[in-house]
C-alpha cells in the first residue's frame, strides 16, 4: 500500500506503528495503520489557505508524533462533536490525539479551538491490505459548537472526470510552502480509468467504487503526508477524504480519495449517534 505516512519504507509509505486504546470501535481481526497520514509534513503544490474558508477542516495531532507541532493527519468536522479522518490514521492510543479547528498555523497555539477525542468509531469493512473503506469517525470530548460544518456527499455521480474539487491540509509540502500551514490545492477529478490504468494502484486496491482518482499526471501537486483525512472537497460537500497514493506529487501517480458518496449512510449512521 503506498499510504502516505510518516516513515519510508522502500516505495511503500507508512508510519511507526502504535496500540489502539480500548475507546476504538475496531473490527476484528483488522489491525490499523496510518497512511497518508502523519510524520514528516503538507499539501505539495498548494496555496495558504485560511481557516475562515475551511472552518470544517480539522488538524489532527498526537502526542507520540515527532514533530515539533505533533502533526499527524487532517480530518473534516461533520458534527459539532463528529469529525470523519481515515481510519488508518488511528494507529496511537486515542488518549494522545487532539483535534484543533481555526489554527491556520498549527505552531501559534494562541488561536483556535481544540478538543480530546472521547471515542473512535472505524468502518466495520476498513481493510489494511487494500485500504478499503478508509474512514474513522472521531467523537470530541468537547463539542466544537457555532463552527460550520460540512455536508457529505450522497450522490455517486458527483466523482465524474472534468470536475476539479479542492483538497485543504496542514501536511508536507516539499518546500512549495510553509510547514504546519494549512494549505489548498485545486485537484482535477482525473476519473477512475486513470488510477485503473495504473497496474501498481490497481494491485494496491484501487476501486472504483470506493475511490476518487485526482490529482495531476504531470507533478503539479498532490496531498502529501501528513494531510490523511483531510477533505477533498466540491460545491461545498465532502466529496472524498484524503487516503493514498505513491509518493507526492509523483508523475503519472496521482492521489487516491476515500470516496464518501458509496458509505454515505453508514457514515450518517454513526454521526447522528
Amino acid at each position: 500500500m503506498f499510504k502516505r505516512a510518516a516513515l519510508v519504507a522502500g516505495i511503500l509509505l507508512v508510519a511507526s506503528s502504535g496500540a489502539v486504546s480500548a475507546a476504538v470501535d475496531q473490527p476484528a481481526g483488522d489491525g490499523v495503520e496510518p497512511g497518508h497520514g502523519s510524520g514528516r509534513g503538507m499539501i505539495v503544490g498548494g496555496t495558504l489557505a485560511s481557516t475562515s474558508e475551511a472552518p470544517w477542516a480539522i488538524a489532527l495531532t498526537t502526542s507520540d508524533s515527532p514533530q515539533l507541532s505533533h502533526r499527524w493527519c487532517g480530518g473534516v468536522l461533520v458534527r459539532a462533536n463528529k469529525v470523519i479522518t481515515a481510519a488508518h490514521c488511528m494507529s496511537k492510543s486515542v488518549g494522545t490525539y487532539t483535534a484543533i479547528q481555526g489554527r491556520t498555523d498549527l505552531l501559534d497555539d494562541s488561536t483556535g479551538r481544540t478538543s480530546a477525542i472521547r471515542s473512535v468509531w472505524i468502518h466495520p469493512g476498513y481493510s489494511r491490505a487494500n485500504n478499503h473503506n478508509d474512514f474513522a469517525i472521531l467523537t470530541l470530548a468537547r463539542p466544537l459548537t457555532g463552527v460550520p460544518v460540512i455536508r457529505l456527499e450522497t450522490n455517486p455521480k458527483a466523482d465524474r472526470k472534468g470536475a476539479v474539487p479542492t483538497v485543504y491540509g496542514w501536511g508536507q509540502t516539499q518546500n512549495t510552502g510553509p510547514d504546519d500551514t494549512l494549505q489548498k490545492l485545486a485537484a482535477p477529478d482525473l476519473g477512475d480509468a486513470t488510477c485503473l490504468a495504473n497496474k501498481e494502484y490497481v494491485d494496491n486496491g484501487y476501486a472504483a467504487s470506493m475511490n476518487v482518482c485526482a490529482g495531476y499526471l504531470d507533478g503539479t501537486g498532490d496531498a502529501c503526508q501528513g494531510d490523511s483525512g483531510g477533505p477533498l472537497v466540491l460545491n461545498g460537500r465532502l466529496l472524498a477524504t484524503v487516503s493514498w497514493g505513491k509518493g507526492c506529487a509523483d508523475r503519472n501517480y496521482p492521489g487516491v480519495y476515500a470516496e464518501i458518496a458509496p458509505n454515505a449512510k453508514t457514515l450518517q449512521a454513526q454521526i447522528n449517534k
